[in-house]
């Protein structure tokens, strides 16, 4: 099932160790494969991770993928100026008429604006939700996948 270019649909980020986040999100393409859509942070109140403040106002252009294990979340403020990419390892997302689900691994990756700072993230997350003792081959593909998402960070998001 492909989506159409502006419809609405809603967006469930399935987490193993939080709640789930959901979120509605405007269609912007849907080739098949690679799905992007926008959405406005979710939040009320405004987010500092330490790295990066997320905030009302900001938008973020989300990328996902129906064969990759990861999702790519290129995050702009109020001013449209680049935060930088907010990355999640992921299981391949599930597309439905109106719903987007992404299955979230717990492992993550911020590139900043500046294309220099990358800081792999949650890594306890990662071990706490017992993945590697559950389903080895998807800890082995989370691995590969924030792997890969380094590799695309370094070279600036180019081939997405």
């Amino acid at each position: 099932m492909t989506l159409r270019a502006g419809a609405q649909v809603r967006v469930r980020l399935a987490k193993r160790t939080h709640p789930d986040i959901e979120y509605s999100a405007i269609v912007l393409g849907d080739d098949g494969d690679h799905l992007i859509v926008r959405a406005p942070w979710a939040e009320t109140e405004a987010r500092d991770l330490g790295y990066v403040r997320f905030e009302p106002g900001d938008v973020f252009t989300e990328h996902y993928w129906r064969d990759r294990w990861y999702s790519i979340k290129a995050v702009r403020g109020q001013d449209g100026a680049l935060k930088g990419w907010y990355c999640d390892v992921a299981r391949p997302v599930q597309v439905r008429a109106d719903e987007i689900v992404s299955d979230d691994l717990d492992l993550d990756l911020w590139c900043a604006a500046d294309g220099q700072t990358i800081l792999r993230l949650d890594e306890e997350d990662f071990v706490e939700s017992r993945l590697i003792e559950t389903d080895a081959d998807a800890a082995r593909r989370a691995r590969l996948a924030l792997d890969e998402l380094e590799r695309l960070a370094r070279a600036g998001f180019r081939r997405i």
